[in-house]
């Protein structure tokens, strides 16, 4: 599960649907409706929100708006709560690891995609975040 500090529209169409899917799936965790994936160090921020259910309903409509202005038919509904003006504070450190990695798999995976995004040094984050100095976050899996 990778729920992306990097805006969505960074990711490719492999990624932007992959990112739909595994945000659905926190959301179905975060409002205690799986058994699976509980303790998943991606949900820490979101599990330290006052509102855990409102915080990745914000994150996925992001999502679903990069996927609507794209073309794709993503299934609004599927949004479980309301979004709400929440921000939640990340590090500039989490936001280039995500970066790096990425770009790494956007190499490989979509050359077409990498070459648009390879010039980027700092991406945009997803409207959820506002980013403030600090290094890769403890909960991250450096590799």
């Amino acid at each position: 599960m990778r729920l992306w500090t990097i805006h969505p529209r960074h990711l490719d169409a492999r990624g932007l649907v992959a990112l739909w899917r595994e945000a659905l799936l926190a959301q179905k965790v975060l409002c205690g409706r799986t058994r699976g994936y509980r303790y998943h160090p991606q949900l820490t921020r979101f599990r330290a929100q006052p509102n855990p259910p409102a915080a990745i309903a914000t994150y996925l409509r992001a999502v679903h708006d990069e996927a609507t202005r794209r073309g794709y038919q993503f299934d609004r509904r599927k949004i479980v709560g309301r979004a709400s003006r929440l921000r939640i504070t990340e590090t500039r450190g989490q936001l280039l690891y995500e970066w790096k990695h990425l770009r790494r798999k956007l190499k490989c995976r979509d050359p077409r995609a990498y070459a648009d995004v390879r010039h980027i040094k700092i991406p945009k984050p997803h409207p959820l975040f506002h980013v403030v100095a600090g290094a890769v976050r403890d909960w991250e899996r450096i590799r």
